[in-house]
């Protein structure tokens, strides 16, 4: 793939991951179903975005999510401190970090330390404070655990070895 190619796919996989996050968010609030949803998007969102997103990439984080919801959400949750649940956690870093944990999961053809630094991007793009911070440190602690090979780490017990 020329360099060329290659910026291009990234900048539509950036862009499909953004509009993911705003996906996942619009399906918590408003209890709308995934496919619904990605349809919404691709037809009519699409076109907001200065790259055009990666419609299958974003699909995939979009259904894939929910489909995994319940091992995300763990896996979210092992990253928090005792004193935070999920249910504290803000809605729209709680879609960064769901669409996030899908990527370190199921997508295994994307660097681990891509997806973090490509989901702090779009923490940085919803807030200024200490958020961008926290998903940094939630994410590089599920990608230890969930992509440990990556890192040069023993798989922790009880985590799945692909």
């Amino acid at each position: 793939m020329s360099g060329d190619a290659q910026t291009s796919m990234q900048r539509a996989r950036g862009a499909a991951r953004l509009a993911a996050v705003q996906a996942l968010y619009q399906m918590e609030l408003a209890g709308a179903g995934a496919e619904e949803v990605a349809e919404e998007f691709i037809a009519h969102r699409f076109q907001e975005f200065t790259d055009q997103p990666d419609a299958d990439f974003f699909s995939a984080i979009v259904t894939g999510v929910p489909q995994h919801q319940e091992e995300i959400d763990k896996a979210i949750a092992a990253c928090l401190s005792e004193k935070w649940t999920l249910a504290r956690v803000d809605s729209i870093l709680r879609a960064i970090l769901r669409a996030a944990a899908f990527e370190l999961i199921a997508r295994r053809d994307v660097p681990a330390k891509v997806v973090i630094d490509e989901y702090v991007g779009i923490a940085r793009e919803f807030f200024a404070g200490d958020e961008p911070g926290f998903v940094n440190a939630a994410l590089d602690t599920m990608a230890r655990r969930k992509r440990a090979k990556e890192f040069g780490l023993p798989t922790p017990d009880g985590e799945l070895e692909f």
